[in-house]
C-alpha cells in the first residue's frame, strides 16, 4: 500500500523547505517500509547518518515513520532538544498520531513539520546569518 502519492511526496518538500525558511535548523523526513521491528534502533542509525552533528547549531530535526508497522518517532539533535525538552517533541507525536489513525498522512507530516518550524524559528532565527540548506529537503526512503 502507497501512502503518500508523489504530488503529496513534492508537497511534505515544499513544506519543509517553507518550514525551515525562517531559521537555522533542518528538518529531515524519513519513510520506512521495514518489516523488522526494531524501529526505534532504525530510527536512531538514520538520525545518526543523516542528522546528528551535521549542522553548526546541532538543531537537525527526524521524523522518522513507518506506515505499515504504525511507528512515529521524532529525534532532534542536542541543540534543539536542550532548548524544548522531550513534551515538545510528545505533543507533536500524539497530533501526528491522531491523524495518521485517520489515514490523513500528508496533513499528519505536513503539520508536524511545520509545528518544528515555528518551534526552530523561535530558538534559532537566521539573525542576519545567511540561511544555509545544510541538509537536502527530500524525503528519506529505506
Amino acid at each position: 500500500m502507497k501512502f503518500l502519492s508523489d504530488k503529496e511526496q513534492d508537497i511534505i518538500v515544499e513544506v519543509i523547505r517553507k518550514a525551515e525558511k525562517n531559521s537555522t535548523g533542518e528538518i529531515r523526513v524519513h519513510i520506512s517500509s521495514s518489516q523488522e521491528k526494531n524501529n526505534a534502533e532504525q530510527a536512531y542509525q538514520i538520525f545518526c547518518k543523516y542528522c546528528k552533528g551535521q549542522t553548526k547549531h546541532k538543531n537537525a530535526i527526524l521524523i522518522h515513520i513507518n506506515f505499515t508497522q504504525r511507528y512515529l518517532t521524532i529525534i532532534g539533535d542536542e541543540g534543539i532538544h536542550q532548548r524544548v525538552k522531550q513534551d515538545f517533541w510528545n505533543e507533536i507525536h500524539d497530533r501526528m498520531t491522531i491523524l495518521f489513525a485517520s489515514e490523513q498522512y500528508l496533513k499528519g507530516i505536513t503539520e508536524g513539520v511545520e509545528s518544528v518550524g515555528i518551534e526552530l524559528a523561535k530558538h534559532f532565527p537566521i539573525n542576519g546569518e545567511k540561511q544555509l540548506n545544510e541538509l537536502p529537503d527530500e524525503i528519506l526512503f529505506s
